[in-house]
């Protein structure tokens, strides 16, 4: 179902009239249409085609009461018009500027109350100020940090206590700082570790308490090191050393 099979109601519930709307000069022109493209209407969608279609408009919608409306709005308007919406009270707004603020501009919302606004700022803000993030509260935001940031600034993050962190942590740390990751408390990210690790480094994780960890040994290890695996606990290490024996 679309939005134009739902009736035309304002954002407050109340029924539309396009003669009273300061917009119905528009209607004529072709510009706006009841259940299609309204700045008045409650459905975002509908509001997005108005701007859409009258983008020179948008600026003046700014403080408009309805959150939805200054979200749309945000889309439209020139860039030097976002940084008043820094403040705005509604997390979606604020949302809405952060995917288009100037990074300098962009800086301000670092600590926004709101984790999906923070996340957005995170993905935005260029690498050379990331830093200051990486000690947000929301461990996504510290996720996705840790999958841009700087890699001189990785091992700080080599023991945050989100395993997620961890993870992208090892995926991208140097490979001289991947052995002090080897006794990560967990065994996602140890197995990370086992997949990077140079074979000749992989002793380290050969007697690892989790199966698939030490199954990945078995496959990448150097075969001289091979050793207890031959004779692991689990039948599937134990037939992957073998085969390579």
């Amino acid at each position: 179902m679309t939005n134009e099979q739902f009736d035309a109601l304002d954002w407050q519930g109340g029924a539309l009239d396009c003669a009273a709307c300061s917009y119905s000069s528009l209607l004529a022109s072709g510009h706006c249409a009841l259940k299609k493209a309204c700045v008045r209407d409650r459905y975002a969608r509908r509001i997005d085609r108005f701007f859409g279609w009258n983008q020179a408009l948008a600026k003046d919608c700014l403080t408009h009461p309805y959150f939805e409306v200054r979200a749309v709005a945000a889309k439209y308007v020139e860039v030097f018009y976002l940084p008043r919406l820094i403040d705005d009270p509604d997390e979606t707004v604020r949302w809405s500027a952060a995917q288009r603020l100037p990074q300098r501009h962009l800086m301000q919302l670092r600590c926004d109350p709101d984790r999906e606004v923070r996340i957005r700022v995170a993905t935005r803000l260029d690498v050379a100020h990331l830093h200051s993030m990486m000690h947000d509260a929301d461990y996504y935001v510290r996720t996705v940090v840790a999958r841009r940031i700087e890699d001189s600034w990785l091992p700080r993050m080599m023991h945050d206590q989100e395993r997620e962190v961890r993870i992208e942590v090892v995926r991208r740390i140097g490979s001289g700082l991947l052995p002090g990751m080897a006794a990560d408390p967990d065994a996602e990210v140890r197995l990370v570790v086992a997949q990077r690790l140079a074979p000749a480094q992989l002793t380290l994780l050969r007697q690892d308490p989790d199966w698939q960890v030490r199954y990945t040994v078995a496959e990448r290890i150097d075969c001289k090191d091979l050793g207890r695996l031959l004779i692991d606990e689990d039948e599937a290490v134990r037939e992957m050393a073998r085969k390579r024996w």
